[in-house]
């Protein structure tokens, strides 16, 4: 590892690295660069963060140079294809060690960290070195999905976390629209609700909802909720394997009573009833996720809320659309290919919203919906 980097030591020059000290905004969107050019590549790359708050502040009138020397000795092991930038302004600075092996990530990043900071213990003096906190972040990360808070580290998606004044204008329009449409929702809905309930009762053994966990924005755990489609005690392995099956492309179109082509769901599931089968086939089994709307757990419009076994055996890319937007009742998906398509081309679809996402574009899914949802297509 060391000798890898050895190599650029004679071409780094302080003043080059001067000039490529990227701005907090930048250097943002250079981590959001490099998470796509990773999971495209399937290599990882090293966030160090070297908090120089207290070197900074003990310069005296400010004048930065404990920065060019920390930049001076940090030029042996800075290749040209690693970004260096500011992460919080004229506080921490960060440095992005890219192309690194995925196997390997791990081990590279704890011999990097040991690396650098023995050449700051060597480059500066001690008291310098001591007010210096160094801190190292891999991605892509390893989450651990049985825990009970989000598995994404925030400092890895400050592009996510620190939207800009668009970004923040449309996030208050969405949550208000969602506020108001979920709790207005609710109170028009309950005689149908209470309809529901009573079938439900009447037509199985077991509770009117279904609860489940699911993986909401940054992988963030939530209950959610159904109308209950089930027998109770049912095993979950039938739509397990299914699953694992529709993520690794090996899944099969299942026939459909609708145009022929077949979709890409279980549809002759023991588990469901009678009463279940109509549920999920006018999609009114969705309705009490209304509720988590107005929570905020979840939005009107977003991605299809994933199931924490189903985000276990995501590619790296896939985890995108768990990330970049707060799941939803209805989306993109929902309204032009729902079950038709298959995982990654639904996944797609899912980072298209994302990207695309706006006030107008929510109200022409929401629009779009009621039609997605009289033609039955893909829903089952």
């Amino acid at each position: 590892m060391s000798d890898e980097r050895s190599n650029t030591s004679v071409r780094s020059k302080p003043a080059a690295r001067k000039r490529d000290l990227l701005d907090e905004e930048s250097f943002h969107a250079a981590i959001s660069l490099e998470r796509k050019r990773a999971e495209r590549s399937r290599k990882a790359f090293l966030l160090m963060l070297l908090d120089l708050g207290k070197l900074q502040a003990g310069q005296q009138n400010g004048n930065g140079l404990g920065l060019q020397k920390v930049l001076r000795v940090l030029a042996a092991s800075v290749r040209d294809t690693d970004v260096t930038g500011w992460h919080t302004n004229h506080t921490v600075l960060g440095i992005i060690f890219t192309e690194l092996s995925l196997e390997s990530r791990r081990s590279i990043a704890s011999a990097m960290l040991s690396r650098i900071s023995g050449l700051l213990y060597n480059g500066l003096r001690f008291d310098e070195f001591n007010q210096i906190t160094i801190s190292y972040y891999v991605f892509p990360e390893d989450w651990d999905y049985h825990v009970a808070h989000r598995p994404s580290d925030p400092t890895l998606y400050p592009d996510l976390e620190r939207p800009d004044i668009k970004s923040k204008l449309y996030s208050l329009t969405k949550r208000t629209l969602d506020f108001i449409g979920s709790a207005c929702g609710l109170l028009l809905l309950s005689p149908l609700f209470l309809g529901i309930a009573i079938a439900i009762k009447l037509s199985s053994k077991g509770p009117v909802f279904f609860r489940q966990q699911r993986v909401g924005q940054f992988g963030t755990p939530f209950v959610f909720l159904k109308f209950r489609s089930m027998y109770v005690n049912n095993d979950s392995k039938i739509h397990r394997e299914y699953v694992m099956s529709l993520i690794s492309g090996r899944a099969e179109r299942q026939p459909s009573n609708g145009n022929g082509k077949g979709v890409y769901k279980l549809t002759k599931d023991p588990r469901i009833t009678t009463v279940g089968a109509f549920l999920r086939k006018t999609s009114l089994d969705e309705l009490p996720q209304l509720y988590n709307v107005l929570r905020g757990d979840m939005s009107l419009v977003g991605p299809r809320p994933a199931i924490p076994y189903e985000v276990e055996a995501y590619q790296v890319w896939h985890r995108r659309r768990v990330l970049e937007a707060k799941p939803g009742i209805t989306g993109l998906w929902q309204v032009s290919g729902r079950s038709r398509v298959g995982f990654d081309d639904m996944v797609r679809l899912d980072v298209r919203y994302a990207m695309e996402r706006s006030f107008w574009l929510d109200l022409k899914i929401l629009l779009l919906t009621p039609q997605a949802v009289l033609l039955g297509e893909g829903a089952y």
